[in-house]
């Protein structure tokens, strides 16, 4: 791969910052399940983050403590460790949003299992030998996490300066997770980019991620929506359509469909510099009077007599990458592409070796994930596990979904049908 350039991405100087994880939390009891008032496709448009985000950042996290040691410029390193800190914190955070959409009738758990198949398996660890094709995987996730971040900074931009949502009376908790959240990917904007272009950098390999990373996110934003509107209770015939996204970006409460397709000869120019889009002035703003990062850097002083130091950074990103693991090897081996109605069929959980996906002629299936699967309890046809409070994805002990072939998704008629 050539990293050839004919034009050296210029970074802005002054909006590079030192990165810290925020340790924040949320109440979500006094949030109704439309926290945009009478606007449930831009409710559930948005809540769509927090379908993706857990799963997704986690892999984040993943990725990159490979490729630390690739790694050879100190305050690059430095960067990527905060950058580690507050992905995990974001997981986190968005992790917890879940129960409250259950509470509220809406189980989102038929997504998040396909989410987290989709991150787990087919862009995790291939049982790939030692050498070119190991590294060659390690930096086309790299290029890809690169890409994704090219539109979470975008996102971010956007919902610090989305005043239509304040005017319409969005619920305040809710808008300071995503303004607590977009504030810090505008932050940390850049270190995506830096790193791929001090491990790679290739050219080809940035338009060919890019393109693969944003078929992927229209693609489940767009299912995601439509889960939400098919399987909400309050609806009775909800439909999600791009008319809908064009119609609420023209109203000011989602990002306009022009804005999206600008952004992307943006990213794909040769000149390109995360640091050139966004203002960290405003991103560090916001967080000084975020209610959440507020209380928690108070709660933070109150434990210590100087600000945190890097090692607690790493501290946290670490506990949270080996709570991830935890929650890993409960997890089953199988999790279908098909369906999303939470009482369709499903997929039983399968042995490592009965497992197979095939996609290109490669399994897809890491030995990490078949030997957590081999030491999960085993499921007894007609038995059922003991059932937990906490999130679990579909395809486990508990789980209502009928039998099926491993790696054939059923069909399930729709919840209307």
């Amino acid at each position: 791969m050539s990293n050839t350039h004919s034009r050296v991405p210029e970074p802005v100087a002054s909006e590079h910052i030192p990165l810290k994880a925020r340790n924040v939390s949320f109440s979500w009891e006094d949030t109704p399940l439309h926290w945009l008032p009478d606007d449930p496709f831009t409710t559930h448009t948005i809540n769509v983050l927090h379908l993706l985000l857990p799963a997704g950042e986690r892999w984040f996290v993943h990725v990159y403590k490979q490729v630390l040691p690739y790694i050879r410029d100190e305050r690059l390193r430095e960067d990527v460790i905060g950058f580690i800190g507050q992905e995990a914190m974001h997981a986190q955070a968005h992790d917890e949003v879940l129960p409250h959409l259950r509470a509220r009738g809406l189980d989102p758990t038929p997504y998040t299992a396909q989410v987290d198949w989709l991150f787990e398996k087919l862009l995790g660890d291939r049982t790939l030998p030692p050498g070119r094709a190991r590294h060659w995987w390690l930096m086309e996730r790299v290029a890809m996490i690169a890409a994704i971040e090219h539109y979470t900074a975008f996102l971010g931009d956007w919902v610090l300066n989305a005043t239509e949502l304040d005017r319409r009376g969005a619920d305040p908790t809710m808008l300071d997770l995503l303004r607590w959240h977009g504030a810090e990917e505008v932050e940390h904007r850049s270190v995506a980019f830096d790193l791929f272009l001090h491990v790679d950098g290739g050219y080809r390999r940035r338009v060919r991620t890019w393109a693969t990373a944003f078929t992927a996110l229209v693609f489940l934003w767009q299912r995601g929506a439509r889960f939400f509107m098919e399987n909400d209770p309050t609806l009775t015939d909800g439909r999600a359509s791009f008319k809908d996204f064009h119609r609420s970006g023209r109203a000011g409460t989602l990002p306009t469909t022009g804005a999206m397709l600008r952004s992307i000869p943006r990213y794909l120019s040769r000149s390109y510099h995360p640091s050139q889009e966004g203002s960290t002035a405003q991103a560090v703003a916001y967080l000084a009077s975020s209610p959440a990062a507020t209380a928690a850097e108070r709660a933070a002083a109150g434990g210590r007599a100087s600000d945190m130091p890097r090692l607690a950074t790493l501290a946290l990103a670490t506990g949270a990458a080996v709570l991830a693991r935890r929650a890993l090897r409960r997890r089953t081996a199988a999790s279908p592409l098909w369906p999303l109605r939470p009482g369709g069929a499903g997929v039983r959980a399968a042995t490592p070796r009965a497992l197979r996906l095939r996609v290109a002629g490669m399994s897809a299936w890491p030995r990490a994930w078949s030997d957590s699967a081999s030491r999960a309890p085993a499921c007894r046809r007609g038995s059922r596990a003991p059932t937990s409070t906490s999130y679990s994805p579909r395809g486990s002990c508990g789980s209502t979904r009928s039998a099926a072939t491993p790696g054939t998704p059923p069909r399930t008629p729709s919840r209307r049908g």
